[in-house]
């Protein structure tokens, strides 16, 4: 039934998008010559297996997800709870990152060749908007009056290899996370949540789908006699 591919579709997608995602800054671009032999190039194994390496993530995910219970409740702190833990499992048993890593390694590679600070922090900023993260503490405004600080102590741009400079912008940014509150230690509990989040928005994104699939099917002549059933009481298991 429409219903059930739409539900289906849904679900795979919200894996399968993990699953890519960690594999897209695995293939390097390359061109080969108009006259290449047909033989299979190094290149071309290349792309062979990291082909095979997603599919084998891809139905490892499947499978975990086929075995355990998902409830579409996103208003219950329960159901969440139980969700993100499930898509934990998914991560760790087809070895994903979690958003935490992925924003970690986005970092790494962005910021790689940035000689300034200043540049640094604007491409922080850049990846925080386009990963749809909210500054809630006005931190980013607040690191930047930091740099603003430092840069004129010093008399010039901030490099961020000169080391007497970043050690001043290193404590300026540790007053910061002391009046935020902001611990290393608590750095777990923050992945934590952010996970949750995500699982959350998640369930909202299935529970939204899986009620216009509903909608559209009672349109239908053959259901419009039929209750609609509540959302949470669907087994996602049994479309998958």
């Amino acid at each position: 039934m429409a219903f059930a591919s739409r539900l289906a579709s849904k679900s795979k997608q919200l894996c399968s998008s993990q699953v890519i995602m960690q594999q897209q800054h695995a293939i390097p671009v390359r061109f080969f010559g108009k006259e290449a032999a047909p033989q299979a190039l190094k290149g071309d194994e290349m792309l062979k297996n990291i082909f095979l390496d997603v599919k084998k993530k891809f139905e490892t995910a499947l499978g975990v997800l086929r075995k355990e219970k998902i409830t579409i409740a996103p208003e219950d702190p329960a159901a969440v709870s139980q969700y993100a833990n499930v898509m934990k499992t998914v991560r760790e048993k087809a070895d994903l990152f979690s958003e935490s890593q992925r924003i970690a390694y986005t970092i790494e590679t962005r910021t790689a060749g940035i000689p300034d600070a200043r540049t640094y922090l604007l491409t922080l900023k850049e990846i925080r908007e386009r990963r749809g993260l909210f500054d809630e503490h006005g931190a980013e405004a607040m690191m930047m009056d930091a740099l603003e600080k430092v840069e004129k102590e010093i008399k010039k741009p901030l490099m961020r290899n000169d080391k007497k400079g970043m050690a001043l912008l290193t404590a300026e940014f540790d007053k910061i996370n002391k009046k935020l509150g902001i611990r290393k230690e608590d750095l777990p509990k923050y992945e934590e949540q952010l996970e949750l989040k995500i699982a959350k928005a998640q369930l909202e994104e299935l529970k939204k789908d899986a009620l216009e699939a509903m909608e559209t099917q009672k349109k239908r002549e053959e259901f419009k006699d039929e209750e609609m059933v509540e959302v949470k009481s669907l087994d996602v298991r049994n479309f998958l």
